[in-house]
């Protein structure tokens, strides 16, 4: 899949605009085009050539924080099979429900980052469930799943959005441990 930053007709002003919008994202603000088109000096059409809807650069953005942080995660994760996956995803849904710039965006724009974080509305969805298949690939038989391989990614994944947006969806507390519990669970056997 080609995004829209890494594409050969976007050039280094592009990534100077994502970065620009990463850094505001990361320092708590909220990303408005005309703002971020005035930091960079460029119009705001330019910049919408450049890197698309806002929503394109939100993906962008957030998928850029939460891939490294998933990394991270699987790579500090104890145990074997099942038990590492679960404890992987257990310290990604902790680092998600504990960084304050990402839990003030989700109280900042909360529809549209259930839109752009769970939805086809944006590409982070299908990037997390591919990342999760690749995760799950490298740590179980995933002929003994109980799903095929897609749709376990898939399960997964809503299986922890449902704890790290728990305030959003339900109005309960965000929890990481029930996270990490409920993907133990479902891959105990796995």
């Amino acid at each position: 899949m080609t995004h829209r930053l890494v594409s050969v007709e976007r050039g280094g002003d592009a990534l100077a605009a994502f970065k620009t919008a990463r850094r505001c994202f990361m320092a708590g603000e909220r990303i408005e085009m005309q703002d971020l088109a005035a930091r960079i000096g460029v119009s705001r059409a330019t910049l919408f050539r450049w890197v698309g809807s806002r929503d394109e650069l939100l993906t962008e953005v957030l998928w850029s924080l939460a891939e490294p942080a998933l990394r991270d995660a699987v790579a500090s994760a104890t145990g074997n099979g099942g038990a590492r996956v679960a404890d992987a995803l257990g310290q990604f849904a902790e680092i998600l429900t504990t960084t304050e710039y990402f839990r003030a965006y989700l109280r900042r724009e909360p529809e549209r980052a259930l839109r752009l974080l769970t939805t086809r509305a944006g590409s982070l969805q299908a990037r997390m469930v591919g990342t999760i298949q690749d995760l799950l690939s490298a740590h179980l038989d995933v002929d003994a799943l109980p799903l095929d391989l897609p749709d376990m990614a898939y399960l997964v994944v809503r299986i922890i959005e449902s704890f790290i947006y728990a305030d959003i969806i339900t109005g309960a507390e965000p929890d990481p441990v029930r996270a990490r519990q409920a993907v133990a669970t479902l891959l105990r056997d796995a």
